[in-house]
């Protein structure tokens, strides 16, 4: 073959392989309302990359080559797309909605809690441990109405062990974060603790409080069919009206016949809210927002954690003036592997946040990290930046 034939070949892969990656952005919006879908699960089925659509229904992602996307909600009906399709700069989707107000209730010999109890038992045991989730995190925090401070991260985390045993290593890929945050408030910045995150969402913990013999008393339990999947059923789980103290409004979805939660969410009940007192003793918090939001896949034989979603704001009571805290952060999967990574202990990031760490960015990760950040997080990332520097 000639030097010039060669080179004419070198050049023709380099173009085919450099034209078949692209960015791309997908919409998504609800077919009738014309309203952003957002927390859709989009799969690249080329890269198992799993992304999850903002509140602004945005999703963007590198596409390596001809792939299937998969589009999924649990209130919208699944739809696949080929990737010939993306020919837009932005891609708009229209996704069927496929739940009413309409949901029959379903009345059972056995108690909702205790269909909830075996479900709950069903999913940690379907769960697929030991395995890999490569997570993007990402966290803001506001104090008096003010963006203070901001972090986002690549990690990798290693899960093994059940239940009680139930551990998770981390290591950190990359990560960044800006703006400062004073000592004496550091302790309510750290929105979660990564190191026990992934026994929480794997155990189901936050559904504790109604899984308990005497949650019988203090909510009311109700079964409903799905009209968005024929395999889930909905249970609605709200506190009871003469219940006093700060109680959560409960939604599971789960899939009746493989017995696996899909999604589950919690939101301070506007009720109890509304009859509890302020405290007013040093050092106290007055809670006004909580809420948060686990979604899992199932696939194949493969369960796990997809996305996260937790958010909360308090009233602190301070010597000479009250503050108002907020915190809001997020957890995607990006990628998933039912096999870990060789690593060393030296290795393994054993810190409770990403919070203080130095940056470590050696790629611009966030543009594919599996959540798209709105235009409002762009600005507030941008703004808590230009302090820095």
């Amino acid at each position: 073959m000639s030097r010039n034939l060669l080179l004419l070949l070198i050049i023709h892969i380099s173009f085919t392989v450099f034209s078949q990656n692209s960015d791309q952005t997908l919409k998504l919006v609800d077919a009738e309302t014309n309203l952003p879908v957002a927390d859709a699960t989009v799969f690249v089925s080329k890269t198992k990359q799993t992304l999850l659509s903002n509140v602004e229904g945005v999703v963007t992602f590198e596409l390596r080559g001809a792939s299937n996307i998969q589009i999924s909600h649990s209130s919208y009906s699944t739809i696949t797309i080929r990737s010939s399709i993306l020919k837009e700069k932005v891609t708009v989707v229209y996704l069927k909605n496929t739940v009413n107000d309409l949901d029959e209730i379903i009345v059972t010999k056995v108690h909702p809690q205790k269909i909830l109890k075996d479900i709950v038992e069903s999913s940690i045991k379907k769960l697929t441990v030991p395995a890999r989730l490569k997570v993007y995190s990402r966290e803001f925090f506001k104090m008096d109405g003010t963006y203070l401070y901001f972090n986002d991260g690549l990690m990798n985390f290693q899960l093994y062990g059940r239940d009680k045993n139930f551990k998770s290593n981390i290591l950190v890929e990359q990560n960044r974060s800006y703006g400062l945050i004073n000592d004496e408030l550091s302790s309510d910045v750290l929105g979660y603790n990564l190191n026990d995150i992934m026994q929480n969402y794997y155990n189901f913990k936050y559904l504790n409080p109604i899984l308990e013999s005497k949650a019988k008393k203090d909510y009311d339990f109700v079964l409903k069919a799905y009209s968005g999947n024929n395999d889930y059923n909905v249970m609605y789980v709200t506190p009871l009206e003469n219940e006093t103290g700060l109680l959560d409004d409960f939604k599971i979805v789960y899939d009746r016949k493989k017995k696996v939660i899909i999604e589950v969410s919690s939101s301070l009940s506007p009720n109890a809210l509304a009859g509890v007192k302020d405290r007013t003793s040093l050092g106290s918090k007055n809670i006004y927002k909580s809420f948060y939001k686990n979604i899992y896949r199932l696939e194949n034989s493969d369960y796990y954690l997809v996305s996260s979603k937790e958010e909360i704001g308090f009233e602190r009571i301070d010597k000479d003036k009250k503050t108002n805290i907020e915190v809001r952060n997020y957890f995607v999967t990006t990628n998933f592997s039912n096999h870990n990574y060789t690593y060393k202990d030296s290795e393994v990031f054993k810190e409770k946040t990403l919070y203080n760490k130095k940056n470590t960015i050696l790629t611009d990760y966030w543009n594919v990290s599996g959540l798209t950040a709105t235009e409002e997080e762009l600005a507030i990332i941008v703004k808590l930046e230009e302090k820095i520097d």
